[in-house]
């Protein structure tokens, strides 16, 4: 038996594309929209797999650092390309370190969606 939970957050941040030939070589921004999905084999002594608060809350955190910037300045992405996958992975770590610390809960994917019709995801096999 396995619970999955799942919470979204958004930030608004301009990027652009390094060796893109195309518009999206230019600034531009994008409201991205975050989807985790985390997962777990238990529930605690009231009932619940992880507090929505505390997952809201640590994806938030996460999600502020990128919230009203270019991302093209913010590390990892002065290296990397700033692409909906590179995002998806790069918030996917992140919160993995952070939900560490919760009892029989693991992290099953981070979708970044650029627009209302595309996303990436990314998840560990």
């Amino acid at each position: 038996m396995t619970y999955i939970l799942g919470i979204s957050g958004h930030f608004d941040s301009a990027h652009f594309l390094r060796g893109y030939k195309g518009k999206c070589a230019q600034l531009h921004g994008h409201t991205w929209k975050t989807d985790i999905e985390i997962s777990s084999n238990e529930l605690d002594e009231i009932g619940m797999a992880a507090d929505f608060k505390i997952l809201k809350n640590e994806l938030n955190h996460i999600l502020e650092r990128f919230d009203h910037k270019i991302l093209n300045d913010c590390t990892p992405f002065d290296i990397l390309n700033p692409t909906a996958e590179n995002l998806s992975k790069e918030i996917y770590e992140r919160l993995k370190d952070k939900l560490r610390v919760i009892k029989h809960v693991s992290i099953k994917s981070v979708t970044v969606w650029e627009s209302p019709t595309a996303y990436a995801k990314y998840q560990e096999s």
